[in-house]
């Protein structure tokens, strides 16, 4: 119409309309004529699909300025209408604008998109990805190397590598993790996260080969259990063998042969004699409690997992210790929350565990002010249930805390040193933890955690 506003376009197309109509009303009236009527109205009615048509401009240029944006169609420009006034030319501008920033987060996107390809393509850990539907998503280099799976397009294609592996992702948990042993050459740790992307559910799996850190944990580990055999049997074979060579020769020196060939002692030998044997009982029996110390930390029974009420197992527990800590003027506080919390594990080693641990409160708060050992249950953030024990005694030195898990290491003047450890390592067979904090002089808290 090569108008120059289109405010003054619509005034325009409303006042043809008006004039129009009066026109055709005024010859009708005047010539009752029929057809000047038809004629009229289909020229009012030309006009006013005319006016709808160009009052529709804007309709039509925010749907083509949306379907652009919903098929990332960033090639639009709108211009050809500016000229329609200053109303129009700033939205042009605005959707210009919208589309140009559209058009350069889609470049970054894309830029950061094959950043993070070729970044996961170059990283050592294995990384793959699979849908609700077990197809594959992303799989890098270091998971076809580890995996050696030839076509690897289904997670189930994992059964090839080893049942038991699938059987263990499929029943992963996000953010958990589990190790597996697929032959001498691999020895997978394999952990978990889950995500949504275009409104459907992926799980991301990340794999390393820890063969090489198990095996210098485990030489590692030799060399520390060497020591400490060595250093206990040491301690007791040493006097036993300077004792044994003392009693030879006190017996070569001091024992004297009657006339009727009847061997006699002098009382003084025969109490030396009688101390020494002593001791070498002693040193001996010490030696077999320390080998039977080491059976039980290397013949701890597999858990017999089962769902049981915290409340049950507290109140066994104070039942059972109940008369031990009056004696020592102690008092247990239980307090679970919920107080129907229950956990699956082996009720008879968490027990186990807990009496140790109560235990060894006990004997730290000979000295204490504070009489009082709180057993406490509950669940954390990620809702991981966990047993607390804490006690208000002399608290462990930061020197020894870390060692307080090791084999036959012990702070006190009495013990094995091997109830910490075998405690940690019931926990690792419940695939949980054992830890501890620890303020000197204030408390100690010991944490149980299931899962």
């Amino acid at each position: 119409m090569g108008f120059k506003s289109f405010t003054i376009g619509i005034i325009i197309r409303v006042i043809l309309i008006v004039v129009v109509a009066y026109v055709g009303v005024f010859f009708f009236m005047k010539n009752q004529s029929m057809l000047q009527g038809i004629l009229f109205s289909v020229i009012v009615l030309f006009l006013t699909f005319n006016l709808i048509s160009f009052g529709n401009t804007t309709n039509r240029k925010i749907t083509r300025f949306l379907e652009s944006i919903r098929y990332s169609d960033f090639s639009s420009s709108f211009t050809k209408d500016s000229k329609l006034g200053r109303s129009f030319k700033e939205m042009n501008m605005s959707f210009n604008e919208v589309i140009d920033a559209f058009k350069k987060t889609r470049a970054e996107k894309e830029e950061q998109m094959l950043f993070l390809q070729i970044m996961i393509q170059h990283i050592n850990t294995g990384i793959l990805s699979f849908d609700n539907n077990g197809k594959i998503g992303v799989i890098n280099g270091a998971a076809k190397q580890l995996l050696q799976i030839p076509q690897f397009k289904d997670i189930n294609d994992l059964g090839k590598l080893s049942r038991e592996l699938l059987r263990n992702v499929l029943q992963l948990k996000p953010g958990g993790s589990f190790s597996i042993k697929i032959n001498s050459d691999l020895h997978l740790n394999v952990q978990s996260a889950s995500f949504k992307m275009e409104g459907h559910s992926w799980t991301l799996l990340s794999f390393q080969n820890i063969k090489s850190e198990l095996q210098k944990n485990e030489l590692q580990a030799w060399q520390n259990l060497t020591r400490v055999l060595r250093h206990e049997i040491m301690n007791s074979m040493t006097p036993i063998a300077s004792l044994a060579n003392s009693l030879g020769t006190i017996l070569e020196e001091d024992i004297q042969e009657k006339e009727n060939g009847v061997l006699e002692l002098e009382k003084e030998t025969y109490l030396d004699l009688s101390e020494g044997l002593e001791t070498i009982s002693k040193r001996s029996v010490g030696l077999v409690d320390f080998v039977n110390a080491y059976r039980d930390y290397t013949n701890i029974p597999q858990p017999d997992l089962k769902r049981f009420s915290v409340h049950e197992l507290f109140e066994n527990i104070c039942v059972l210790l109940k008369e031990e800590l009056l004696l020592h003027d102690i008092k247990l506080i239980p307090k679970i929350q919920p107080s129907d919390l229950e956990i699956i594990a082996d009720q008879s080693l968490v027990q186990m565990i807990l009496i140790n641990l109560i235990k060894n409160a006990k004997e730290a708060m000979s000295d204490a002010k504070n009489r009082t050992i709180l057993l406490t249950a509950g669940t954390d953030n990620q809702s991981v249930p966990y047993i607390q024990v804490t006690d208000h005694g002399e608290g462990i030195v930061p020197e020894a805390i870390e060692r307080i898990f090791v084999p036959f290491f012990t702070t006190k003047k009495t013990g094995s040193g091997i109830g910490l450890a075998i405690s940690r390592q019931i926990m690792n067979m419940h695939k949980g933890s054992l830890d501890v904090e620890s303020v000197v002089g204030e408390k100690s808290v010991f944490t149980l955690r299931f899962g």
